[in-house]
């Protein structure tokens, strides 16, 4: 009796588990799903992001079918792209020309009126953006390595487009960085007008450990954001104005070589593309009077693959990238999406990348980088800048010399 009973509770508690386990109703823990990242290179460095997604995030892919063609291969290194309210594009050449290319491609150039630049290294005729007024005043500003006694500086120039479009007419120089350097790298370059009317420029820290310490110093200009009016002159309310020593137009500081400024379509945040040096690209929103670290902290390594000054990627008082990579992409210009052409599309940046050979593609969810994508990466060119038509399209320019047209089929 006694093993019968054993016999018994044995079979039902088998049963009892059997029954359980078939139970489609209760809560069954699923893998949660995750994409590599478009990565697959290993990393210049060990260095750990500070929080989860802020590298290599997950990839994504555009399932909306879109084309891309080449508007004209008949530039010669192009560094800016701006669109015309007439659908054409005013874009500078680094040898100090400015184009305008129409969508079927027929290229004019500008002929005078054009301050000389210094061409050499990294420098030339950069960045280039359209008066939000341009419509009526027909007013141009752009950044270049301007020559002169002491050494070269970034520079940034506005004119009006003459009415018959062969030259730039009362070109003025604005704004100066400071000081001059004879080195000819790093010059950053980009301008783009904020929601205010007020122009954000970016300056490098022109490269050499002679100068890239002063990144950090608020008496000088290199290696910072600034932020000016359409005359030159710091904007009211400018973060470092009344702090002692301090030059009044300075927005942010601790930047390298910040080559790409775009402003988010919804938000009106101004973000940023940073390049690291082996290693350590990134992508910032640039806050006013937040020190982005360079050279104190980074991501990246020297090129010699020693760390930069102590190796830390931390410190109190500075901010971190939104996003970074290792190994680099080189992040140039770069613009937000606000078209309805392809509604994946909607908000997300898209940044041309030189070394990596692509146009970059991230979602960005509550300022957070949610997916990366890496568009036309078997074309074998390296995207200097890309912008968005006003046929809601966009459109790219490489170093060698061309424009491309990206849109859904």
């Amino acid at each position: 009796m006694k093993n019968y009973l054993i016999i018994l509770m044995a079979s039902s508690l088998m049963l009892a588990t059997s029954c359980k386990k078939k139970d489609k109703t209760a809560p069954v823990e699923e893998p949660v799903p995750t994409n590599p990242s478009v990565e697959t290179l290993p990393p210049n460095s060990n260095y750990k992001p500070a929080f989860t997604g802020q590298t290599r995030i997950a990839a994504v892919k555009t399932t909306t079918s879109y084309s891309t063609n080449v508007v004209t291969s008949s530039l010669t290194a192009p560094w800016g792209i701006a669109a015309m309210p007439d659908g054409r594009f005013l874009i500078t050449e680094k040898a100090g020309r400015m184009r305008i290319v129409t969508s079927a491609g027929v290229v004019s150039e500008i002929n005078t009126g054009i301050p000389t630049v210094n061409a050499g290294g990294q420098g030339g005729l950069l960045g280039i953006c359209l008066d939000p007024d341009f419509s009526t005043n027909r007013m141009v500003y752009w950044s270049f390595s301007e020559p002169g006694t002491g050494g070269n500086v970034t520079a940034i120039a506005k004119g009006r487009l003459a009415t018959n479009e062969l030259s730039i007419e009362g070109a003025t120089v604005i704004f100066r960085g400071s000081p001059r350097y004879s080195g000819v790298n790093h010059y950053g370059g980009r301008v783009i007008f904020d929601r205010n009317g007020n122009l954000f420029a970016s300056l490098g820290e022109r490269a050499d450990n002679a100068t890239r310490a002063q990144a950090q110093l608020t008496n000088a200009s290199i290696g910072k954001v600034v932020r000016i009016t359409k005359d030159g002159q710091p904007v009211a309310g400018n973060p470092f104005i009344g702090q002692a020593g301090a030059l009044p137009e300075l927005y942010s500081i601790g930047h390298r070589n910040p080559q790409g400024l775009a402003i988010h379509p919804v938000s009106g945040d101004i973000w940023q593309s940073e390049h690291g040096p082996r290693g350590g690209d990134e992508i910032n929103r640039v806050q006013p009077g937040a020190n982005f670290g360079w050279p104190t902290i980074t991501y990246g390594l020297e090129y010699s693959g020693q760390p930069v000054l102590t190796g830390i990627q931390a410190q109190s008082g500075m901010t971190q990238p939104v996003y970074y990579w290792d190994p680099v992409v080189s992040p140039s210009g770069m613009t937000f999406y606000s078209g309805n052409r392809v509604p994946e599309w909607q908000n997300n940046l898209f940044i041309g990348s030189l070394s990596g050979m692509h146009i970059v593609r991230l979602v960005i969810t509550n300022n957070v980088v949610t997916g990366e994508e890496r568009l036309l990466a078997n074309v074998s060119q390296r995207f200097r800048d890309i912008t968005q038509g006003i046929d809601g399209a966009l459109y790219a320019i490489t170093d060698q010399g061309r424009l491309y047209r990206i849109d859904k089929n």
